[in-house]
């Protein structure tokens, strides 16, 4: 039903704007109580076998929405609605700014993909900070909040904006990510390099840190799959030498020859960045890599290109605690979760695994044995 309502609807909408419609509906149900229990006991059955232990949390499984979907914090009810175990905002921004020029966002129907520039266009952190502090949560989810730089604010002067973002936002994340890999904030990637990343990441930990001091909230670090082989070791290195608790692998591409897309080459040529179905190879490759160097040290987060309960399921066994989807929801619709985590229970019964936790990197393991 969905999968016709997007080829009648949705696929002849602007796609940024059938993204807000989408977002409005979501909304509206999460916020009529009748209505929200009924479609969150249709669409986010719960599977005790799938009950996830990650950064300190308790989840009621693995998966998660991806960051770039709710940039406000204005729909994290909608979104554990719908089945999403775990909700990371943003990119949230030191200050408000309304992002690139439109159009922006541009999707790739015959790769399942999309393209996107948006540029970080968010409401800034202090009116993100305000929202979180007076939510009252309908349903528990986990909540991450992804920080990442105002583009106005010179690459110099990166830390100080993180860190103005970080004393605003660590007090209400159960996670808090630093995003140094969108390419669409000129110079962000730049960030990605360990000199620049280490100085980074020990300020945004002693602002956590001394901003709230009842708990200690988790810092992640997101990362690009361009990145060379030698760069995602020095990057995993890194984490462990600052007690990084987790890194999340991977943002988009800016790669397109490499990617056998089917597209017309007018779409394929929007500069941005590429995410859905053609990034999963290699967004793959750079987790199994990541847990090949960390280990159970800290904890993997897999994106990109989970389109199914068998991607989620692959980069579990590469070295994934945490899986995350986003450009696929939009093509698959409200029952993507619920099909994810259906076929997750169902892969893990077949498995020689007794639980989620024992899956975890166990093909990578054999692998570099």
């Amino acid at each position: 039903m969905y999968k016709l309502f997007f080829q009648l609807v949705f696929k002849r909408m602007d796609p940024e704007q059938a993204h807000h419609l989408a977002f409005r509906w979501i909304r509206l149900a999460a916020r009529t109580p009748v209505l929200r229990t009924f479609v969150a006991a249709v669409l986010a059955p719960r599977h005790e076998e799938l009950r996830t232990e990650a950064l300190g949390l308790r989840m009621h499984g693995p998966f998660g929405l991806a960051a770039g979907f709710d940039k406000n914090a204005v729909a994290i009810d909608g979104m554990s609605m719908l089945g999403f175990d775990h909700i990371e905002i943003g990119t949230v921004t030191g200050e408000p700014q309304p992002g690139n020029p439109k159009k922006r966002l541009f999707r790739l129907v015959a790769d399942r993909a999309l393209i996107n520039r948006m540029g970080f266009n968010n409401e800034g952190s202090a009116a993100v900070a305000e929202r979180l502090a007076a939510r009252t949560p309908v349903f528990r989810t986990a909540v991450g909040v992804n920080i990442g730089k105002t583009k106005a604010v010179p690459e110099d002067e990166a830390v100080g904006d993180y860190v103005k973002s970080t004393e605003r936002l660590a007090g209400h994340a159960d996670y808090l990510v630093v995003n140094v890999s969108s390419p669409n904030t000129p110079g962000l990637r730049n960030l990605q390099a360990t000199e620049a990343l280490r100085p980074l990441l020990t300020a945004v930990r002693e602002a956590a840190d001394r901003t709230v001091t009842g708990r200690r909230v988790p810092l992640l670090v997101k990362i690009a799959p361009d990145l060379a082989d030698e760069d995602v070791d020095a990057v995993a290195d890194l984490a462990v030498e600052l007690g990084l608790d987790g890194i999340i692998a991977t943002n988009t591409t800016i790669a397109r020859d490499s990617l056998g897309l089917k597209s017309a080459g007018s779409l394929t040529a929007e500069t941005g960045g590429l995410s859905g179905a053609p990034l999963k190879e290699r967004s793959l490759e750079v987790l199994s890599r990541l847990y090949a160097r960390v280990g159970t040290r800290i904890t993997l987060v897999g994106v990109g290109g989970i389109e199914n309960a068998e991607d989620a399921w692959r980069r579990i066994l590469a070295g994934a605690t945490l899986v995350q989807g986003y450009s696929a929801f939009i093509y698959e619709g409200p029952f993507y979760s619920r099909a994810i985590h259906k076929g997750l229970a169902a892969r893990l019964a077949a498995s020689p695994y007794a639980t989620l936790a024992e899956a975890v990197g166990a093909e990578t393991r054999k692998v570099t044995r």
